[in-house]
């Protein structure tokens, strides 16, 4: 029996950042040396930035990543490295992991299993690898494979395990979605049982476009047990005193010896466990996570929120004071003759609590003269939702005008439930750069509300309690246009995120009426969805890159 120590450099990347890329991964290497791991491991295309997307088809990023790949090597002294990134060979490009040794790259392994689902693309643009080597580091059998390939029972880590790996290192890029991290425990805890060896989990963590990863790297003894994790959304190096069976070089012939067995050391002992964030914390803490990122790593310092005092507005200005800090969000309060005195003062409450600016302009006389220029157009015809929208859209022209003087992020405030029903008004409220709680549903928007006054009690109690209203016309509920959000949201979750058929959601126990209202309105509501902003991906199917539905669609399922 031998102990490897080995290090789970947990970064945060952007895509395309190759220089920026190559600093955290050569200071989670310098962190892994000084702690003196025999091995250290990156997430999967690190150096890249997880996805690039199309960017892997221009041949100079490809080229510029394998150079930037270089300087990895040159800086990976005195220990063996793991790091991802795209590899091209006869005319086919792959998602790669370099295995590096003192300053030397020794050997590539190439995915195997392409995901193609959910948000995943890779056979567009990646070839599938087809070896699966055993490299002998300190003494030990040590296998590479990259994240799909341990999702699968049929992937290669049973191969693997049987050519003597005792302890498999998994590079990932692996999403966060609600649920996820027991999906990946069970999953971990499955494979190190079928294949009796240790399980070395890297991940990525932070925000990318739509994406967001919580990081969670952890490692796994062969019996299943959690040897060590790293925090969630945060960014660490994990370190590990790892137990293995020294590898029989003459039976497993086939292998590469990286390297020997080191000098004796002290074992260390293994890291406190992170705090639990526990479900809805894991949500508020990604959506938090992915505005923070997107902001920043799209070049903004500063964002604006437009505040009307109801939930959606209130959870979304509280998520931004908590990502980009308070004194770098302005919240804007745009009253109507419709806007009750009880909402303006909760906005206020609000942004007084978090330490956030509040400007307030009214919009009654942009709103009055739409109306009356208006009138003759619409002469002989009542008023109706049309008159409605037109007051959000003067808010969103409102937000925008300021967006494009100070150079603010406009977050727009929609929750699923309305961009599932066609609720939220284009070029209105759905105006902005990012839409924070776009994968967010209604009642979980209460959830999160509820769960961040646990941290600090910034959120009014009245904003959680009074009855939903968008507040456009006198005496406005939300349960006038659709049914409550219990039922809804329920509705939803079934049609657009388990993809169940009418007749199972009917058998269910709901109303087919409700049902039939419900999946029209969704469908009808694609040609919004598409023009609005990303928003951060918390639901195992959000809408965008998981739910592709044609825009004009005749199909009617009752």
């Amino acid at each position: 029996m031998t102990c490897l120590r080995v290090a789970l450099g947990q970064v945060n990347t952007t895509v395309g950042d190759l220089s920026g890329n190559i600093r955290r991964i050569v200071g989670a290497i310098d962190g892994a040396r000084q702690a003196g791991a025999d091995i250290v491991a990156l997430p999967e295309l690190a150096i890249t930035g997880y996805p690039p997307e199309d960017l892997v088809f221009r041949s100079q990023f490809v080229r510029d990543n394998r150079m930037a790949l270089d300087e990895v090597i040159s800086a990976a002294s005195d220990v063996t490295c793991v790091v991802g990134f795209v590899d091209s060979a006869e005319g086919q490009i792959y998602n790669a992991a370099a295995v590096i040794h003192d300053g030397a790259l020794v050997d590539v392994y190439h995915k195997q299993l392409l995901p193609n689902y959910g948000v995943f693309d890779e056979q567009r643009y990646f070839g599938a690898g087809r070896s699966a080597r055993i490299y002998a580091v300190g003494g030990a059998g040590v296998a590479v494979n990259i994240c799909e390939d341990l999702w699968h029972s049929n992937g290669p880590a049973a191969l693997q395990a049987s050519r003597g790996a005792a302890i498999i290192v998994n590079i990932n890029g692996s999403p966060y979605h609600r649920g996820k991290r027991t999906v990946r425990q069970e999953m971990l805890a499955e494979r190190a049982g079928q294949t009796g060896a240790a399980i070395a989990y890297v991940n990525v963590v932070g925000g990318q476009d739509e994406l967001v990863f919580d990081g969670d790297s952890t490692v796994i003894s062969p019996s299943g047990r959690i040897l060590a994790r790293a925090a969630q959304f945060e960014e660490a190096l994990l370190v590990c005193d790892v137990p293995v069976g020294k590898l029989d070089t003459e039976r497993h012939a086939d292998c590469l010896v990286v390297c020997g067995p080191g000098p004796s050391r002290q074992p260390i002992p293994s890291p406190p466990p992170p705090p639990d964030l526990g479900d809805i914390g894991g949500v508020y803490s990604a959506l938090v996570t992915g505005t923070r990122d997107y902001a920043r790593k799209s070049g903004f310092d500063r964002a604006i929120v437009a505040l009307s005092g109801g939930i959606d507005s209130s959870l979304v200005a509280t998520i931004a004071a908590d990502a980009l800090g308070p004194d770098n969000v302005v919240a804007i309060a745009m009253p109507s003759r419709y806007s009750s005195e009880a909402s303006m003062l909760d906005a206020q409450s609000l942004t007084t609590a978090l330490g956030m600016k509040l400007l307030a302009s009214s919009i009654e006389p942009i709103f009055s003269a739409y109306t009356d220029t208006l009138l003759p157009m619409f002469e002989g015809a009542e008023a109706d939702v049309t008159e409605e929208n037109l007051q959000a859209r003067v808010r969103g022209n409102i937000v925008m005008a300021l967006s494009n003087k100070f150079g603010y992020l406009a977050l727009a405030t929609g929750n699923k439930s309305e961009y599932a029903t066609g609720y939220a008004t284009l070029y209105g409220d759905m105006s902005g750069g990012f839409a924070v709680i776009k994968d967010v549903p209604k009642t979980l928007a209460y959830d999160l509300c509820r769960y961040r006054n646990t941290l600090s009690d910034v959120i009014p109690e009245s904003v959680i309690t009074k009855p939903p209203s968008a507040e456009l016309r006198h005496d406005q509920l939300d349960s006038d246009s659709l049914p409550p959000y219990e039922v809804l949201d329920s509705i939803l979750r079934a049609y657009v995120e388990d993809d169940l058929p009418y007749g199972e959601i009917v058998a269910a126990g709901h109303p087919p009426g409700t049902v039939r209202q419900v999946i029209s309105l969704v469908d009808r509501a694609e040609y919004k969805r598409r023009q609005g902003p990303p928003g951060v991906k918390i639901t195992e199917r959000n809408f965008g890159r998981d739910r592709r539905m044609p825009i004009v669609n005749r199909y009617r399922p009752f």
